[in-house]
Order: C-alpha cells, then structure tokens, then sequence
C-alpha cells in the first residue's frame, strides 16, 4: 500500500456539504498511487454500492463506513464519530444504526445515534474520534482536560484496540491547539492517532462550487458575509506527498492510515436481492400466515361482493378460493410471501393517511 489512505472522504451523497463524484476520487486516488480508499459520507451508506463497484474496478480496496453525530445524553450536544467497517458484521451494525437514527433519532431532520444504541452494536467496527468536532476534540479545545479522558475512556472501552484519535490540518479553527493536546493525551494513553484530510471536495479548484452547494443547504448566499465559513479550500483529495508534507511531525499519523487500510476487508456480494424480514404471529410459518390474510382479504371482498346468505354462495366461493390458492402457491414456492405482506403493509398504511396509491 502507499504511504498514506484517506479515509474521512465525504461525497456527493453528503447532501449537506460533499460534492466529490466517486468515479472520479476513485480515479484520482489509483493515479496517485493509493491501494484504498475510504467513502464516509454523512449520516448515510447511500454511495455504498457506487463506490464499491468502481473502487473495485479500479483495482482499489474499498473501505465503507459513515460520518455520524452521537448524542451521550438526551437533549445533550452531539459530536462527530467516524465508523469504517472492518467486516460484514460491522456493516450490519452500521446500517442498524444508521437505520435507527432514521426512525428514532431524528431532531430537527438530523438523524442522531445515541450513545446507549452504540452497546452490543459495533462489533466489527473501527472508530475515529471526529478530530474537532468529536467530543474528545471539544473538550480539549475547550480545556475540559478530565472530561477529554473521560470520554477517551469510553471509547477504548467501547472499540478496544479499535479506537484511533483523529487528526487533521485543514487550517479550521482551533486545529493546532487540539492537536497540541491531543498528541500528549495519545501518548499518555496509548491510542494511535490517525491522519485525515476531512475531504469534501476533489481539487483545489472545487472550493467555490463546494461553498455554493453547502450555501443550498443552509439556505444562504455565497455573497452573505455573515454566513457561517465552516470549510476551506485545503479539503480536496490530497496525494501521499502532501500528505507526508503536512504531518512530517507525525508520522505515525499517516502510517496508522495504512494499518487500518489492511484491518478493513469488507466483500459485499452483489447482484442478490435481500428482502427485509416481516414479522410473522408465533407458532405460524410465512407461507401459513400469507394464506391467512389471503383468505381474511377474500371472505372480507366477496362479502361486498355476494350475497353470503345466497344458496349458491358456496359455489361461487370455491371458484374464487381456488384461484387464489393457486396464487397462493405460485407466491409461496417463488419465496415471494415476504414481499407480498411488505407490499400490502404500505399499502394499507397509504390508504390510511390519504396518501392515494
């Protein structure tokens, strides 16, 4: 592998702030070099597939993770965690959780994992502590030296030997006063330190159409000189060179970016449909309980349809349960059941909110 591999990569699946094209970063990467890469886009895995298909094709080794907010306490700040899956496991965890913020943890539209959510759920997972914008970054800025190891203590804790305290030089606010004081931290502690570049944006020339994208978002202009400046140009895909210029002080930053290249081996098989489990009443297979409702569906149809009292209700009943029982057997040999009860639980759930369908 090269000298260094960046692995905090926002792309344009980042709505908020990332304009990077994946064909293209995977392109620039294998031209400077690089063996890997990683996609961490923001709150979401929704490039995953995308990117794993031209890094693969490329002849890259693909790294998946996201850029997610944690909130420790309700009601609580929340701060940046960088996730990389080391295997498959990991990427299920991930998309738990990334799932379970969707549907639990949204506050004002941003999805949030709660630290409790994180016990028994990151197996298979690396950490990056969010440089900055983590909450050991916080704390350290802010002089909050206890509160700083507190919280690396958890994170330890949490992902041992699977925690690294991210750096980066980007020339943000308050860059070198965290990493003056993370480095002693790190040393004291134990935990590698890692080295990213926070990429949001290809080449240098990216800045401004980057700028404009993140003004959509906040819903300010790119003339507005009182609007938040959270970015700056230095956060393009830069080569190992650069890299090495940039962290000639510390270079077991870059190398650790290499090591955990090599921890994370994530081999997706494509080309499969999963479909999502649905919940079934105890005691009762899926087929049993698709032909269930079926035939609940049915008697509930023909008794709008037909007179049920009629003599000749029976006949008429049969000629319809013997169509849908052969329906009913072509679905169930298929394994399509599943999707079928899925398929009608939207449906129902459509009508109900006078959503037409």
């Amino acid at each position: 592998m090269s000298a260094f591999v960046h692995l905090h990569c926002h792309t344009e699946f980042s709505l908020v702030d990332g304009i990077t094209r994946i064909k293209p970063l995977v392109a620039a990467c294998k031209d400077m070099g690089m063996s890997a890469v990683a996609v961490t886009d923001f709150n979401n895995l929704f490039g995953m597939v995308k990117f794993y298909k031209a890094a693969t094709a490329a002849g890259i080794k693909p790294i998946i993770g996201a850029d997610v907010l944690v909130q420790r306490e309700s009601l609580g700040p929340t701060c940046h965690l960088l996730l990389l899956c080391q295997n498959h496991a990991g990427y299920l965890n991930l998309s738990k959780l990334i799932s379970r913020a969707y549907v639990e943890g949204q506050v004002n539209d941003v999805p949030i994992i709660a630290r409790a959510w994180l016990e028994n759920a990151v197996d298979g997972l690396l950490a990056l502590s969010g440089g900055t914008k983590g909450d050991i970054g916080c704390a350290l800025i802010q002089q909050q030296t206890d509160v700083a190891q507190a919280h690396l203590n958890d994170w330890c804790q949490l992902f041992p030997n699977r925690f690294y305290l991210e750096v980066h030089r980007v020339g943000i606010a308050n860059e070198e006063t965290y990493i003056d004081a993370v480095i002693p931290l790190a040393e004291r502690q134990q935990v590698p330190v890692v080295a990213t570049n926070c990429v949001r944006f290809l080449t240098e020339q990216d800045f401004e159409a980057h700028e404009a994208r993140v003004c959509i978002n906040s819903g300010h202009t790119l003339d507005d000189a009182t609007r938040p400046r959270e970015y700056t140009e230095q956060q393009f895909c830069k080569s190992p060179l650069q890299m090495q210029t940039l962290f000639s002080d510390i270079p077991e930053a870059l190398a650790n970016t290499v090591e955990i290249a090599k921890r994370c081996t994530l081999e997706l098989e494509l080309g499969k449909n999963y479909l999502p489990d649905y919940p079934i009443p105890d005691g009762m297979t899926i087929d049993q309980y698709m032909r269930q409702v079926s035939t609940e569906g049915l008697d509930n149809r023909l008794a709008k349809l037909f007179d049920v009292t009629a003599d000749n209700f029976p006949a008429i009943k049969q000629k319809y349960q013997a169509r849908l029982d052969l329906e009913l057997d072509v679905i169930n040999n298929m394994g399509f059941p599943g999707y079928f009860l899925i398929v009608a639980d939207f449906i129902r759930w459509a009508k109900a909110n006078a959503i037409p369908v």
